[in-house]
């Protein structure tokens, strides 16, 4: 019998109201049936939240260093059961071993890095223009925030968004992915365990449609931080505009690669197969768009199609397999139409182009690395955004026009060069409209420790992880303190 997974609320595991369920299966084995999982409604929704106001007064009040403490007993805990974990999400979510191991490092290293942020929330102090007055500034937390998170990082996005948001003095409801639950509820066991206080985050199941919406929209939510789709994020930006409420959003990304003349060849073809396969291509930061100087395009072209074909697909449980399946049928289908798509639109298809379902990888959803050449950046397969294992080669002839190339996108999440040439190096680190810049890397491969976000339709402007997050899950106060034992009138008793 499958196992019956619950919602987190008030420190408590409970069914959802509806006491309806939705399955959650192996993407690598879809007879594999991992749990069943709460189909939540909005009377779960308002259930999480009532919880979080109702925690918030006595969590705003724990100091920030002993709240980062708390965190940094999840972070131990988390590296205890590093592999358990790893093993558990590469079946839920398909992606290999080495590459969950490193989902799960990052909630480590983010639990680490914040936990020392606790005695570091600096406000400043500042120069009063008066005499016998004091003025500073103050981080102060915003209250219940609400978290909606994909699920190709099932635990690095959560903790990216979690760990900060409580480290503030908020409290938390989160929202996972409805293809990778199990590991959002093993994240809220680990913070039980680690001695989060009841109530202080709440774990709703269910469809974002329902669940999501209701928790968007929901009048005691003061902050909605959601990772996915630019569409959806659109739409929650137009409920919480309507709403004045803060909002965070980190959207796609159609990320390039540029590969001058100059560059390391060997180098920058490891990087794109990384930066393109990786994942199965299921990353905001894949690299989607390979642009290559005409005069080493065919020595690149012929190096990737030759790599890729030795690329070992299959159940990422196994230590020899290179790249797992896609997430889910719909995934499937849809980077199938892109390469009908890029087929009409002229595009030619050099390796793969369809489904993986051979011997093992018959109950999978498993699909070829795939390569296109002959691109034309006005194409669709080079503007939209596949989420997939493909990656499309568009040729130039100059450093200018590499540059253009790469910023001809609605969106702006990441971007690489790889170029021996410091001068270049620095033209594109300016010149690139991207947050994100690597110099002879591949797009992928972020730190916790560094802003993370884009620019154009990735998102709304905020960052997260680095230092940068605090300014999502906090409010500036302004503080003026006046010892003059009068009254003393800014801008007007200072006047010349």
């Amino acid at each position: 019998m499958a196992e019956l997974f619950k919602n987190y609320i008030a420190g408590k595991w409970v069914a959802a109201k509806s006491n309806k369920t939705f399955e959650n299966r192996n993407p690598a084995n879809r007879d594999d049936l991992i749990g069943l999982f709460p189909a939540s409604t909005a009377e779960d929704a308002d259930a999480a939240v009532h919880a979080a106001k109702t925690t918030f007064p006595a969590w705003r009040g724990v100091p920030a260093p002993k709240r980062g403490e708390i965190l940094y007993r999840v972070g131990e805990l988390l590296r205890k059961y590093k592999e358990d974990i790893a093993r558990d999400m590469t079946r839920e979510m398909g992606k290999v071993l080495k590459e969950t191991r490193g989902d799960v490092q990052e909630g480590i290293d983010t639990a680490f890095y914040v936990a020392g942020e606790g005695r570091r929330l600096f406000g400043e102090t500042s120069p009063a223009e008066l005499p016998d007055k004091f003025a500073m500034s103050v981080r102060t937390p915003i209250g219940v925030c609400t978290l909606i998170t994909p699920w190709n990082f099932p635990m690095a996005i959560p903790t990216w968004k979690m760990f900060p948001a409580l480290l503030c003095g908020n409290t938390v409801v989160l929202k996972p992915a409805e293809d990778t639950p199990a590991t959002a509820s093993r994240l809220i066991e680990i913070l039980n365990e680690a001695g989060v206080p009841r109530g202080v985050v709440n774990l709703v199941h269910g469809r974002g449609e329902e669940v999501g919406a209701a928790l968007v929209r929901h009048p005691e939510v003061q902050l909605v931080s959601f990772t996915g789709s630019a569409a959806v994020g659109r739409e929650i930006a137009a409920v919480c505009g309507q709403n004045l409420k803060r909002v965070s959003l980190e959207l796609g990304g159609k990320n390039g690669q540029i590969v001058m003349e100059d560059a390391d060849l060997e180098l920058a073809v490891e990087g794109a197969l990384w930066g393109a396969f990786g994942t199965t291509g299921q990353r905001c930061t894949a690299t989607s768009r390979l642009i290559v100087h005409r005069d080493v395009a065919k020595k690149v072209t012929e190096a990737l199609v030759a790599r890729a074909g030795q690329l070992k697909i299959g159940d990422g449980l196994d230590e020899t397999v290179d790249m797992g399946p896609l997430i889910n049928q719909p995934a499937r289908d849809k980077v199938l139409n892109y390469i009908t798509i890029g087929k009409q639109e002229g595009a030619r298809l050099l390796i793969g182009g369809g489904s993986h379902e051979t011997g093992a990888c018959a109950k999978g959803y498993f699909f070829q690395p795939t390569i296109f050449d002959q691109v034309k950046s006005q194409m669709r397969i080079a503007q939209e955004e596949i989420f997939g294992p493909v990656l499309s080669i568009v040729e130039i002839g100059s450093f200018e026009e590499a540059i253009r190339v790469l910023n001809d996108s609605r969106y702006g999440l990441s971007s690489s060069i790889y170029t021996r040439d410091v001068g270049r190096a620095f033209r594109a680190i300016r010149d690139v409209e991207a947050g994100i810049t690597y110099i002879n890397g591949p797009t992928i491969g972020a730190e916790v420790h560094l802003p993370f976000g884009g620019v154009k339709d990735t998102g709304n402007g905020h960052r997260e992880a680095g230092t940068t997050v605090y300014d999502i899950f906090t409010e500036w106060k302004s503080v003026y303190i006046d010892y003059s034992g009068k009254l003393q009138k800014a801008q007007i008793d200072n006047a010349d």
